[in-house]
C-alpha cells in the first residue's frame, strides 16, 4: 500500500499541465475598464430610485375626504390634466393611515386620489379650510404628462451622454483620447491658413534663402527642372546655431509656397507608450501623400534623430530608435514618397544619426550661421519697422555694436529698446535706449545699490584700467568699447570689448588677447600689491584658450602640427591619444604660455604706468569711461577697427558729412561682450 501512495504521488507531482482552452486555467486577460464605467451607472441608477424619501399610496375618493376633514393633510396638488390629486400626510398622522408599514415610509409620504373634477375638489377644500379653519395649502399643476416624463428621465438621458462622450473621447473622436496617441500632431498650413511670414520678412541668410527658394520654386513650376532629368533634393537640413532663423527660414517657406505645409516638432513624436513614436511618422507620411506635392517640416529633430547604438539601455526596447527607424523607412524606404520634400532644423548635426545625412534623405545640408555686419543692419531695419524710432537711430551704429548677436537677439534688443523708452515716458525709442538695451542683455541689470567699500572699489578700477589699457597698446586687441565699475548682473565691474569679425586667428591675435585678459590680474599685482579674485573669470578663459592653442591647435614649439581634438565628439572619453610625458609636457607649455603673456602684460603697464593711474581715477571718479577716455589718456589709438572699415566701405551715404563727434561716438557706443571682472 505505501509504495503505491508513492507511485501515486510521484503521478501527480509529474503530473502534465493542460494547455489553456483544454481544460487548465485561461490566459490573464488584458485589464478593462469599461465595466468599471457601467458599475458606476449603475450605482447612481440604484441612488436614483432606492435614495428617495418618499412613499404614495393609492386611496379613495370618500377616504381622501375623510382624510380633508379630519385635518390628516398638509398639503394637496391638483393635476388638471390626469384629474388627480396628490396629497402630502402630516407626520402625526403617518401610523393611522399607512398602518403596518408606518416603519418602512419616509419621511414625507404622500397619497394618490383619482377626483371628479378639479372645480368639485377646489370647492370641498375651501369649504372645510372655512369650517374648520385648517392650515391646507393647495396648488394646481397644469403641466403635461410627457414633461413630467421628461424630467424623471432626465437623469438617465445625461448618464447616457456621458457614456457616450466618454466613449468617444477614448477613441479619439474628439481629436485626442487613449486610442488616438498614434495620430500625428503636425499642423498643417495651407492657402487656406493664412500664413504671414515670406522671405521678404526673412533678412540676411541670402545663401540659405537661395537653396529653399529652390524647392519651392520646384514646386510650383516642376516641369522646368524635370525637362533637363533633374531630380529634386528629397529633404534639406537647416543647421546653425539657436535663434537664427531655422524656423523662421521654414515659416517663409510655408507662405511662399503655394503647397500644403506640415509642420510638426521632433519631441512631438516619442510618447510614454512602446510604438506611438513609429505609428506617429507613419500617420504623419500618409497625410503628407494624400496632401503631396507638399512640404514635411520636422523642428528639432535630434530628438529623434540622434546617432544609434550611444546609449544602449541592457538591450531593452529604445522607443527613440523605433522612431528613427521608421522615420528613415518613410523617407528613403521601398515605398515612394514623390512629392514630399522633408525640411528639418537642428543646432546639433555633429550627433545626427549618419544614415540620416546621407544622399536620398537629407540630399542638403544648408548652414545658417550667425549673421555677419552687413546682415545684422538688415535684421535691424527689419525688427525696427513696428518700433517709432528717433532721428538719433543709426542702424549702422547698432549692426556695429552687436557681433556675435543672432536674429533672435536683435529682435530682443529692439524690444527691450522700445520698453525702456515707455518706462521713461518717451514719445520716441532713441539712441541711449537701444545702448542700454543692449547692456541690460549682454551685461545684466544695474545694481546700484549694492555695498561697496572704497577700497574694493579702488581695486576693481584698477584691475578694469589695466584691461583697458593693455588693449589700447595691443594690435590684435579687441577695441575697448566702454569699462564700468558699477556692479552688473552678477560682476563688480565689467569691460565691453568690440570682438574684430575674423573668419580665421592667428597665433599673435590669440596671445593679444590673452594678455589682455591677464592685465586686470597684473595692474592688482603691481598698483596695489596684492592679488584678489576679481580675476577668476578672466584666468578660466585664459586657461582654456591657451589649452585649445596647445592641445587642439598646434601652436606649441615642442608639441607642432598636432591637435588632440576629436571632431566627432567623443572627447576621448576612455583612452587619450597621448600618454603621460606628453600630457605633462602639454602642462608645462601652457604655464610657459601664460606666464610669458603675463610678464608681457606687466611691461606694458609699467611703461604706461602714468597713463593707467589717470585712467583708474576717472573711472573711480565718473564710474564709467568710453574709448574717448582713453584717447584723451593716451593719444589716438594707431589701429582702426576691421569693422569699422567693413561698413565704412559698404555706406553708400557720403562719410565726409558726418560730424567728427559722430565717429567718436561710434568708439564710444553700446557693449558688445561684456567681460565680468568679480567673482
Amino acid at each position: 500500500m505505501d509504495n503505491e501512495n508513492k507511485k501515486n504521488n510521484a503521478k501527480k507531482q509529474n503530473k502534465t499541465p493542460i494547455p489553456p482552452g483544454l481544460g487548465g486555467k485561461s490566459p490573464k486577460q488584458p485589464f478593462n475598464p469599461y465595466w468599471i464605467y457601467g458599475l458606476i451607472s449603475l450605482v447612481l441608477i440604484g441612488m436614483l430610485f432606492m435614495g428617495q424619501d418618499n412613499t404614495t399610496k393609492q386611496v379613495g375618493w370618500s377616504d381622501f375626504q375623510t382624510y380633508i376633514r379630519e385635518n390628516r393633510i398638509s398639503d394637496v396638488v391638483v393635476f388638471s390634466k390626469k384629474i388627480t390629486a396628490e396629497a402630502r400626510v402630516r407626520e402625526e398622522s403617518i401610523p393611522l393611515i399607512f398602518k403596518e408599514n408606518a416603519d418602512k415610509v419616509g419621511k414625507k409620504p404622500s397619497i394618490l386620489v383619482n377626483v371628479p373634477s378639479v372645480d368639485y375638489v377646489s370647492e370641498f377644500i375651501d369649504n372645510v379650510k372655512k369650517e374648520n379653519n385648517y392650515d391646507i395649502k393647495l396648488d394646481y399643476n397644469t403641466s403635461s404628462e410627457l414633461w413630467g416624463l421628461l424630467l424623471t428621465s432626465a437623469p438617465f438621458i445625461l448618464i447616457i451622454i456621458f457614456w457616450i462622450w466618454m466613449m468617444r473621447r477614448m477613441q479619439g473622436g474628439g481629436g485626442g483620447g487613449v486610442f488616438s496617441v498614434g495620430r500625428s500632431k503636425a499642423q498643417l498650413f495651407d492657402k487656406e491658413s493664412g500664413t504671414k511670414v515670406t522671405f521678404k520678412d526673412v533678412a540676411g541668410l541670402s545663401e540659405a534663402k537661395e537653396e529653399v527658394q529652390e524647392i519651392v520654386e520646384f514646386l510650383k513650376q516642376p516641369d522646368s527642372y524635370t525637362n533637363l532629368g533633374g531630380k529634386i533634393p528629397k529633404g534639406a537640413l537647416l543647421v546653425g546655431p539657436p535663434g537664427t532663423g531655422k524656423t523662421l527660414l521654414a515659416k517663409a517657406v510655408a507662405g511662399e509656397a503655394n503647397v500644403p505645409f506640415f509642420s510638426i516638432s521632433g519631441s512631438d513624436f516619442v510618447e510614454m507608450f512602446v510604438g506611438v513614436g513609429a505609428s506617429r511618422v507613419r500617420d504623419l507620411f500618409r497625410q503628407a501623400k494624400e496632401k503631396a506635392p507638399c512640404i514635411v517640416f520636422i523642428d528639432e529633430i535630434d530628438a529623434v534623430g540622434r546617432a544609434r547604438g550611444k546609449n544602449v539601455n541592457f538591450g531593452s526596447n529604445d522607443e527613440r530608435e523605433n522612431t528613427l527607424n521608421q522615420l528613415l523607412t518613410e523617407m528613403d524606404g521601398f515605398g515612394s514618397n514623390s512629392g514630399v520634400i522633408i525640411l528639418a532644423a537642428t543646432n546639433r548635426a555633429d550627433i545626427l544619426d549618419k544614415a540620416l545625412l546621407r544622399a536620398g534623405r537629407f540630399d542638403r545640408q544648408i548652414y545658417v550661421e550667425l549673421p555677419d555686419l552687413n546682415e545684422r543692419k538688415d535684421i535691424f531695419i527689419v525688427h525696427l519697422r513696428p518700433i517709432k524710432i528717433d532721428e538719433s537711430v543709426d542702424v549702422e551704429f547698432l549692426a556695429r555694436q552687436t557681433p556675435g548677436f543672432s536674429g533672435a537677439d536683435i529682435a530682443n534688443v529692439c524690444n527691450e529698446a522700445a520698453l525702456i523708452a515707455a518706462r521713461a515716458k518717451k514719445k520716441f525709442v532713441e539712441k541711449d535706449d537701444f545702448i542700454n538695451a543692449v547692456d541690460r542683455i549682454v551685461g545684466g541689470l544695474e545694481k546700484k545699490n549694492k555695498i561697496i567699500t572704497q577700497d574694493e572699489k579702488k581695486s576693481i578700477a584698477i584691475h578694469e584700467a589695466g584691461h583697458a589699457t593693455i588693449s589700447w597698446f595691443l594690435e590684435h586687441a579687441s577695441p575697448l568699447v566702454k569699462v564700468t565699475i558699477v556692479p552688473r548682473g552678477k560682476a563688480l565691474g565689467a569691460a565691453w570689448y568690440l570682438p574684430e569679425e575674423r573668419q580665421i586667428t592667428t597665433k599673435e591675435q590669440m596671445l593679444d588677447e590673452i594678455t589682455s585678459l591677464l592685465g586686470g590680474r597684473a595692474a592688482e599685482e603691481l598698483f596695489i600689491g596684492k592679488i584678489s579674485s576679481g580675476a577668476v573669470n578672466d584666468l578660466e578663459r585664459v586657461t582654456k584658450q591657451s589649452y585649445a592653442m596647445i592641445m587642439y591647435m598646434g601652436m606649441s614649439d615642442k608639441l607642432p602640427n598636432l591637435s588632440y581634438y576629436d571632431s566627432t565628439g567623443q572627447d576621448y572619453t576612455f583612452t587619450k591619444p597621448y600618454g603621460d610625458k606628453t600630457a605633462e609636457l602639454i602642462d608645462s607649455e601652457v604655464k610657459i604660455l601664460v606666464a610669458e603673456q603675463y610678464e608681457r602684460a606687466k611691461k606694458i603697464l609699467t611703461e604706461h604706468a602714468e597713463g593707467h593711474n589717470k585712467l583708474a581715477s576717472i573711472l573711480l571718479e565718473k564710474e564709467m569711461i568710453y574709448a574717448d577716455d582713453l584717447e584723451t589718456v593716451f593719444g589716438k589709438r594707431q589701429w582702426v577697427s576691421r569693422s569699422k572699415e567693413i561698413l565704412n566701405s559698404n555706406k553708400s551715404k557720403d562719410t565726409a558729412a558726418e560730424e567728427p563727434a559722430t565717429e567718436t561716438q561710434t568708439e564710444t557706443g553700446s557693449p558688445a561682450e561684456a567681460k565680468p571682472s568679480g567673482e
